[in-house]
């Protein structure tokens, strides 16, 4: 962000008013699906009372175990005696502006946080009168857990279990003071079976493997606690261990933390030592007000606010919910691994989300270290327009970490360069080994996926080279380390096609000198493709961003030369109206996506502004799939094309339905949708349409409110490219205060309620 920017964020008032969207309870819960999201740094909590008992899981980015299931480190339940709590004085706030949790009975408090520059969570209790304190430690893996059927899909078998597998226990050492906890993956891991299953034994030990050796645990500990006894329970649908604490004497505060660590070691000694040094962080007195100065910036930085003197009304809950959701993406800011489209850090029991299965709280369908690029991709494209440009590297160094397995597969499978990244991919870059096929034909190409869904679709890599280009034109990043990267992308494809070609025929391009983009695929939808809409616009728009970049390695004049030879989008005429086609041909239709407006969204070949709109327009409307397929429900994005066509109707109706609150307490836990519960792509899709509906680009030009009802009052703060932040306040249909940061860019604005 340019100097002058940084100087306006300083100096501007104090807050912008979220605390009017602090989820507020006066009754206890009755279940984890229950509970109030809390976290950050890369931790996150989920935190309800029960039965005036305050308990938490726990969840930390990148705590993954032999079978990649991202797994909680544990359970926490704290009890007071005697019981502050009765009928009517219970009380539990999320506060945003602070990022905690304050939960009282009477004048006893109880604040919940977590500290945002280190792994390190803090229990406050403060009383008029002296209290004890019971802490209990709870823990499902105080065994071996044999995998049951269907429970597979929290891990990266999914349907296709081996015999006798097993979750591993954890090691849980308690102490005078304190309780250690932690995994230690033990090999082989599903790193070992995916390597030999995908034919790369050969090249494995140049292969990146995050799972070997990798510890993840933590240790509890109070300045008034001792170890008082251990005992089994169940919770939910599930049996567990626990570890009590007792406060040595009764005080009116208390003070406990919990610290985690993950690491790969070779041994458990070095991965003590590390939690050690964490735990001595605990101490430090200006923790909080360092975080509580974090996530105050955090809100300042952007936000979106609409009719504020509508409280409760269905637009009023739009702008709660797209901050609520905003702060939960925030609680991964600074994560080892990207957040998660199916849950993120905060699953819980997951009987609360479907009774058929009643697994452990490790539970989440989709996989826990398995990764789907059409689904992160809906996570992580808001930051841009919300400036949480720092939250983005998480993504983008998980592909960077990758990009040697990828570039392997390609030299192994098809002696060419380039990295091929597949949709359902590992946490060490290589497809899902389930998607992959246990039960592959001995003839099919090893370097592609025996599945109807997936099979040919790497183009969605694409969205995240995308993404780092644009956090350059939004914010002047410096993306050098990244280049190699984009450029190993692209590579892949210039290589790939023409080996394709050249394998079917004697030419490599077609009768215009284009790369036959055959076979492909228009997301997993329409299969067997011949030069797909997605494909095409995203290698024009990676090459043509790549190009046109300053101040960067960059041999422009290879990649022009590859821009010459992609193809031209594909257009179709349905019942008398031109429209995109998804591609030149398809075999058939296996999924319900519309791969036939990404020209419009993420790839912005059209919009407001831009030529051949109404093509885009005809798109949307009158073709016939797309009407079929429409849809507000999780990682839809007609609300997205909507609001990017300035279709103001539909954007306001399908915004309504998208960010209205989701089925549990906490409104801002959407699903389960198609992934499971809560629906980051839910939350992520709407966050977009909604910034789309204030404002948008094209060229030099800044298109205010372009598909936004006049019906609703709204101020916001937005961020666009060339350093350009746009605050702007709407009341009663009229502008009435705007401000445009550099103040040389207002020239730039159009404003699309003016008249």
């Amino acid at each position: 962000m340019s100097s002058h920017v940084k100087i306006a964020d300083e100096n501007r008032q104090s807050h912008v008013g979220i605390d009017m969207y602090n989820p507020l309870w006066r009754t206890q819960s009755t279940g984890s699906d229950e509970s109030m999201p809390c976290g950050g740094g890369d931790i996150g909590l989920n935190v309800w009372t029960e039965n005036d008992d305050i308990l938490f899981y726990i969840t930390r980015s990148g705590s993954f175990d032999e079978n990649n299931t991202l797994l909680k480190l544990g359970r926490v339940r704290l009890r007071l005696t005697p019981n502050p709590f009765t009928e009517h004085n219970f009380r539990q706030e999320l506060r945003l502006k602070e990022g905690n949790i304050e939960i009282s009975g009477g004048s006893t408090k109880i604040r919940v946080w977590v500290d945002v520059f280190n792994p390190i969570i803090h229990l406050e209790i403060a009383s008029p009168e002296k209290i004890e304190t019971e802490v209990f430690y709870e823990n499902w893996r105080h065994k071996d857990r044999i995998v049951r059927k269907g429970e597979g899909n929290q891990n990266s078998y999914k349907w296709a279990l081996p015999a006798g597998l097993h979750t591993k226990s954890d090691l849980v050492e308690p102490e005078k003071g304190a309780v250690t906890f932690y995994h230690k993956n033990n090999d082989p891991t599903i790193f070992d079976v995916t390597v030999a299953q995908q034919g790369l034994d050969s090249v494995k030990t140049l292969l990146y493997n995050p799972l070997r050796n990798l510890i993840s645990g933590g240790k509890l500990w109070g300045d008034n606690l001792q170890y008082n006894h251990s005992g089994t329970d169940v919770y939910a649908d599930t049996d567990f261990r626990y570890w009590a604490f007792r406060s040595k004497r009764p005080a009116s505060t208390h003070r406990i933390y919990v610290a985690l660590h993950n690491q790969q070691e070779e041994t458990v000694a070095d991965w003590m030592k590390g939690l050690n040094n964490i735990s001595a962080r605990a101490y430090s007195p200006s923790a909080r007000l360092e975080t509580e100065r974090w996530w105050k910036q955090f809100w300042e930085r952007s936000y979106i606010i609409v009719d504020r003197k509508k409280k409760e009304s269905a637009s009023w809950k739009i702008g709660r919910n797209y901050q609520l959701f905003r702060y939960m993406l925030g609680c991964n800011a600074y994560g080892c691994y990207p957040t998660k489209f199916n849950g993120g850090l905060f699953t819980f029991d997951p009987s609360a989300v479907d009774s058929a299965q009643a697994f452990t709280p490790d539970y989440r369908k989709w996989g826990g270290g398995t990764f789907t690029a059409q689904n992160q991709r809906l996570v992580y494209f808001p930051m841009l327009k919300s400036g949480d440009y720092d939250m983005m590297f998480a993504q983008f160094d998980f592909y960077l970490r990758l990009l040697k397995n990828a570039e392997l597969r390609s030299q192994i499978y098809w002696g060419h360069e380039g990295a091929c990244f597949t949709e359902q991919m590992e946490n060490f870059g290589l497809p899902n080994p389930s998607e992959y096929g246990w039960k592959r034909p001995s003839y099919f190409d090893r370097g592609i996926e025996y599945n109807a869904w997936l099979e040919y679709q790497w183009d969605t890599v694409l969205e995240f080279c995308l993404m780092i280009l644009e956090t350059n034109a939004y914010n002047d990043s410096n993306i050098t380390r990244y280049i190699p990267f984009i450029e190993s992308c692209l590579t892949f494809f210039d290589e790939h096609y023409t080996l394709l070609a050249m394998q079917r025929g004697a030419k490599s391009r077609d009768e215009n000198g284009h790369l036959i983009l055959y076979p492909g695929t228009a997301c997993e939808t329409y299969k067997m493709a011949y030069n797909a809409a997605s494909t095409v616009s995203a290698l024009h728009v990676v090459l043509e961003k790549l190009i046109a970049l300053e101040n960067h390695p960059v041999d422009k004049e290879r990649w022009k030369k590859m821009q010459s030879r992609i193809p031209p989008l594909t257009t179709r005429v349905v019942n008398g109206k031109e429209m995109i086609a998804p591609a030149k041909l398809w075999e058939r239709i296996n999924n319900v996506e519309s791969p036939q407006l990404y020209p419009v969204f993420p790839w912005r070949r059209y919009g407001i502004g831009k030529e051949d709109l109404e093509l885009a327009i005809n798109t949307y409307k009158y073709d016939p799939d797309m009407i079929r397929f429409r849809s507000h429900v999780g990682w839809k994005q007609d609300n997205i094309f909507a609001a990017c066509l300035g279709l103001t109707e539909e954007a306001k109706r399908l915004t309504l339905l998208k960010m209205a609150d989701g089925p549990f307490r906490f409104p801002a836990f959407w699903g389960p949708g198609f992934d499971w519960a809560p629906d980051h792509n839910w939350g992520g899709s709407g966050m977009i349409g909604l910034q789309e509906m204030l404002v948008q680009t094209a060229d030099e030009k800044i298109f205010l409110f372009p598909s936004w009802s006049k019906e609703w009052d709204v101020c916001f703060r937005l961020h666009l490219p060339e350093n350009t932040i746009v605050e702007a306040e709407l009341v009663d249909g009229k502008l009435h205060k705007m401000n445009v940061l550099p103040s040389s860019r207002e020239k730039d604005v159009i404003n699309m309620l003016k008249n």
